[in-house]
């Protein structure tokens, strides 16, 4: 995720106005759907990027996508954004929004990386490893890789566990690629 400045800033002044009033679990969520709106919608992206297409127009069509589906604070908000000409930042701004929420609430983002899909004991138990290492609450999310053949990949902030066989066999070629054996001349 490409985070700017001014995404950032963007984003704190809408989380800061949200805590105001008492509106951050709406925010949060408006938040995700334009996130979501903007990552599936090609061509939304594009029209909000084009220097061709003015303002206004940009905004009515923003009005008539989002209108009944976000709150008034939200709203104001693209509206404000729009009107200051960095609607092309709209998706930007709602991934810093959800990463600061995130961090303002103190939840852990894991991605667990397994060959097979995970049951819900394991994943209770994946779940308890990482708040015993991190946060209290954890949100987690689980990719399937058959690539790894067994094991399990764990990231979470800036770390990663890696316990899968892939890996396993990674090292075990490395240590048998090493010549071992030095010629006495």
């Amino acid at each position: 995720m490409k985070q700017s400045r001014v995404t950032i800033r963007y984003a704190k002044a809408l989380l800061q106005l949200s805590i105001e009033q008492n509106t951050l679990e709406q925010s949060y969520n408006d938040m995700i759907l334009l996130d979501a709106v903007c990552t599936e919608s090609k061509d939304l992206s594009l029209l909000l990027k084009s220097p061709i297409v003015k303002t206004d127009q940009k905004l009515s069509i923003l009005k008539e996508i989002f209108e009944s589906k976000l709150g008034e604070v939200s709203m104001a908000f693209i509206n404000i954004i729009t009107a200051k000409k960095r609607e092309g930042l709209l998706a930007l701004i709602a991934s810093s929004f959800i990463a600061l929420h995130k961090e303002y609430n103190k939840i852990e983002t894991a991605t667990v990386t397994t060959a097979v899909p995970l049951d819900e004991a394991l994943r209770t138990e994946v779940i308890n490893f990482i708040k015993k290492h991190g946060e209290d609450n954890v949100e987690l999310t689980q990719k399937v890789d058959e690539k790894i053949i067994g094991g399990t990949i764990i990231r979470m902030g800036g770390k990663q566990l890696d316990a899968s066989v892939l890996k396993a066999l990674s090292d075990l070629r490395k240590t048998f690629n090493k010549n071992l054996y030095i010629q006495d001349f």
